[in-house]
């Protein structure tokens, strides 16, 4: 498993930034999020658009796991599902050359998230977001009830090596939206 951990890895670190690698970006995180959460999750596909066609998410993976259990790799999807109503979770993936993520990109993975589909969605950069991303996703929290955690690549390599540690990598996401929930004002 670890060569596999470690080409994820390589293209990770090798990925050209900005609009010239913005699609291997995209395709490279829908295999690690394959790898990382699938089959608890169900990959619904990539470049998804709502019926107008108005609204294109990156990536929506299905969350079927709205039974109680103890099975570790299930119990976090079963807890997004009972706190967010987590049925269909938004994948946004910005692989910015030289800008920040900022107010914009969170106020457009806000409006992709609907009521059907839950309220949590995740941001997948290769940058750290600006504060007025932070305080924009506490605004829409405060406002909507809507969670936007957001995740680096390096966040995704430790995720990778907790798969490969034999450790859950969803706990990761748990532990952002426990943080988040700590630090929220």
């Amino acid at each position: 498993m670890g060569s596999i951990v470690n080409a994820f890895v390589m293209r990770l670190d090798t990925c050209p930034k900005g609009i010239t690698g913005w699609k291997t970006f995209e395709i490279l995180c829908v295999e690690i999020l394959e790898h990382l959460f699938v089959p608890a999750l169900n990959n619904s596909g990539s470049q998804t658009s709502s019926f107008s066609g108005i609204d294109r998410r990156d990536a929506i993976f299905a969350n079927r796991n709205i039974a109680a259990t103890t099975v570790p790799e299930l119990k976090n999807w079963h807890t997004f599902y009972l706190e967010l109503k987590a049925r269909m979770i938004i994948f946004e993936f910005k692989n910015y050359d030289k800008e920040a993520i900022g107010k914009e990109e969170v106020n457009q993975t806000r409006n992709y998230i609907k009521k059907t589909m839950g309220k949590l969605a995740v941001i997948i950069s290769n940058k750290v977001v600006s504060k007025r991303a932070v305080i924009q996703r506490n605004i829409i929290f405060n406002e909507d009830g809507k969670v936007i955690l957001f995740v680096t690549k390096e966040n995704l390599k430790e995720m990778l090596y907790m798969k490969e540690r034999g450790e859950e990598p969803s706990d990761f996401l748990m532990d952002l939206l426990e943080l988040f929930y700590i630090q929220h004002e």
